[in-house]
């Protein structure tokens, strides 16, 4: 117990005790949690020290500004940096040349404009004790010919890369000498910009694709045996080394077994790394598998339902194997995974990425001794689902990643007068509200109707592929009690409860119910996805999954049908399945479905459901493309089309409101005070936020809540 006793105090003061970055040997803090924690031991590559083994890894969240790191990009790395990251590794990946056009927001390492912005960023990671690399690339065949100049792409044959469907034109000798003077330019920009180092990318991109022999068909000085197959590699990190001398750290980023047939194995994997080391390589990031089609990324990106850190002892095999240091990241999401894998030398550096963009703060949380307040990732993988859905990388359950200058990342206490705020429903939109009102200092009472938190989050969770979301609710709950708020469930709120409590702020979460209301004929005889996955449907037979909506839910109940027994059909008015699920979550569900047979229908409309016959049901599919219509005999149908407001309270509350629910929204997008007034003699303000207000996701229901209740 005085052992226990005397690393919890350390811990304590390892937050006001930190060890900082330097180059060069970095100063040892004799009463730092270092000591004990092997996650916050030092590490050095070549001349680099890095204060902890914690690494932020290379990932694009597509926060540029036409190509540059600008302000937005800067903060973003900076938070993590004051949350206490080692390394924070930016451009995920940063291309070399304008023939590798931008596919998901990446920066432009060929333009020279972008050592100022690369030096701002630098200047303030390295000023808040982290150091700063970038990953380097040339993406091949990986992006489009139809987008910045329409320069056809290159690469090492003619093959088309399923995930972009860009043809690629093989890469001639002059093309290949001209990026490999691209590669050694965009190092020396990093360089000059003052970054601690770089990282070539070489799984799925121009660089793998000559060393695997399922992408390099060529019969030239370039392929062929492994030996020619390296030719390319090896010429492009020569040149980089000569450009920027012996003390930059260059590392490599590669997949040391591809695991498909004909691919890369990982005897020729490890043969290639060791002469990437001779030629100047200073550590590897490893991976494993391929990046070509959206099933092999979500194995390489693994997201909830898949095993934890997957690879983790494939790269302890690796760092046996080989003299330089080995970083690894996939789905290693908490400390106590991370901590393992330094402890017993599977790696020398762990990448938290995603856990990172959950809660940038995690590192100084550990050194705090308060690894149970940090944020978890869920493994959603809406962080890279929204690149493509939205635009920009986006936490599920973290408003304030990518939104820094804007949001802060830890909630400050209120300066002004402490308000009484009732909050109504303990879905994620009222458990957020009810927290970050709790930690600005206000009183806060938060009624749910049902014995447990949670609303349509904690209905997601039961699917049990998908039961890591219930961690957003969990941490909510904890962090909401922990700050003070009163937390009553099993409260049904009617107006007199809330306004017994004498409110002069009352936020509406109530969520919503299923909206069923899209079937003309027939709509009495459905049921709808809350059934499916609540368990009081656990149909047999043959079930019909009508998805309007086009997101999690349907998938979700016809998953649960599916591994239930039922044969089950997916009909959807859409083009394509789920438009709302990205390439990082369908493989799951579309997995499932090929398991179990599920048949899916596009571009039909459910027009009609009529009993027919000995109980069963007969749904008639239209088209919005042809008068014919079909007709399916089953035992049940289900739809989801989304929610509808449950928002008979609020319309209760509204009168004696002082704002009559409105909501500024210049004031809300400025996140400054809600202060409209509609009716002098109201006694409170009234919002709703969520699905409460109309059906929405998890993160803008977050979202809602932090933007409205930060301000006040």
């Amino acid at each position: 117990m005085q052992f226990l006793a005397l690393v919890v105090d350390r811990l304590r003061l390892y937050g006001e005790h930190r060890p900082s970055f330097r180059r060069g040997r970095p100063e040892r803090n004799v009463v730092g949690l270092a000591d004990f924690d092997p996650l916050l031991q030092p590490f050095k590559i070549k001349d680099l020290e890095l204060r902890n083994r914690v690494v932020s890894t290379s990932h694009e969240p597509a926060y540029g500004d036409a190509g540059m790191p600008a302000d937005r990009y800067r903060a973003y790395h900076v938070e993590k940096a004051r949350g206490g990251v080692g390394l924070t590794m930016i451009g995920g990946s940063a291309v070399v040349s304008p023939d590798s056009p931008p596919a998901f927001g990446n920066l432009l390492l060929h333009r020279d404009e972008i050592v100022g912005h690369l030096r701002r960023l630098a200047d303030e990671v390295h000023e808040a004790g982290a150091a700063v690399m970038c990953q380097v690339t040339h993406l091949g065949r990986r992006g489009s010919n139809y987008t910045a100049d329409w320069l056809p792409l290159v690469y090492s044959s003619a093959l088309r890369e399923p995930a972009h469907r860009s043809m690629p034109k093989v890469a001639e000798k002059w093309d290949l000498d001209r990026i490999t003077d691209d590669y050694a330019t965009a190092a020396l920009r990093c360089r000059e910009a003052g970054l601690d180092g770089i990282e070539l990318e070489a799984y799925g991109h121009l660089l793998d694709g000559f060393l695997s022999p399922a992408t390099n068909f060529r019969d030239d000085e370039f392929g062929g045996d492994l030996e020619q197959r390296m030719a390319f590699p090896r010429q492009v990190i020569t040149a980089i080394r000569k450009a920027v001398g012996p003390e930059f750290v260059v590392g490599i980023r590669m997949s040391l077994d591809e695991g498909n047939d004909g691919g890369l194995g990982y005897d020729e994997a490890m043969t290639a790394l060791r002469r990437y080391a001779d030629d100047g390589i200073d550590f590897v990031s490893v991976i494993k598998g391929t990046i070509d089609r959206d099933a092999t990324l979500a194995r390489v990106i693994p997201s909830m339902g898949m095993p934890s850190a997957p690879f983790l002892e494939f790269a302890g095999r690796i760092r046996s194997e080989i003299d330089i240091p080995v970083m690894h990241a996939a789905r290693i999401s908490d400390v106590a995974t991370a901590r393992y894998a330094i402890r017993e030398g599977l790696v020398d550096l762990v990448g938290m990425t995603r856990p990172q963009m959950a809660d940038p703060h995690l590192v100084a949380k550990v050194a705090r001794g308060e690894e149970d307040r940090i944020r978890p990732c869920v493994g959603a993988n809406y962080c890279l689902d929204a690149i493509y859905q939205a635009g920009d990388a986006k936490c599920i359950h973290n408003p304030a990643t990518g939104r820094e200058l804007s949001m802060p990342q830890l909630v400050p206490l209120r300066t002004g007068r402490r308000r009484s705020a009732v909050v109504i429903g303990a879905g994620p939109a009222g458990l957020e509200a009810a927290r970050v009102l709790g930690e600005r200092g206000h009183r806060v009472v938060l009624l749910e109707a049902d014995e447990q938190p949670g609303g349509q989050v904690r209905l997601a969770g039961r699917a049990h592929r998908r039961r890591d979301l219930l961690g957003i609710v969990d941490w909510r709950v904890s962090e909401a009690a922990r700050a003070g708020v009163d937390l009553r469930f099993g409260v049904y709120a009617e107006a007199a409860e809330v306004l017994a409590e004498d409110p002069d702020l009352v936020v509406v979460a109530t969520g919503g119910i299923p909206d069923t209301d899209v079937v003309p004929v027939g709509g009495d005889l459905v049921r709808d996805s809350w059934d499916v996955l609540a368990g009081t449907l656990r149909a047999a037979g043959d079930v019909l999954v009508y998805d309007v909506s086009g997101a999690e839910p349907g998938m979700d109940a016809a998953e649960v049908l599916a591994l239930g027994g039922a044969r089950v059909e997916i009909v959807t008015p859409e083009r394509t399945l789920a438009p709302e699920i990205g390439s990082m979550n369908s493989p799951a569900y579309l997995s499932a479905f090929a398991d179990h047979d599920v048949r899916i229908t596009l571009a039909r409309r459910l027009s009609e459901v009529h009993r027919a016959p000995g109980g069963k049901l007969r749904a008639v599919l239209g088209s919005d493309y042809s008068g014919t219509a079909v007709e399916r005999i089953v035992d049940h149908v289900v739809v989801e089309n989304g929610t509808t407001p449950n928002a008979d309270l609020y319309h209760e509350l509204l009168p004696g409101s002082s704002n009559l629910g409105e909501v500024d929204h210049g004031a809300l997008l400025r996140m400054v005070a809600q202060t409209t007034v509609r009716n002098t003699d109201g006694r409170y303000q009234l919002f709703r936020i969520g699905d409460a207000v109309t059906s929405r996701n998890i993160h803008a229901a977050i979202y809602d809540a932090g933007r409205l209740c930060l301000p006040l």
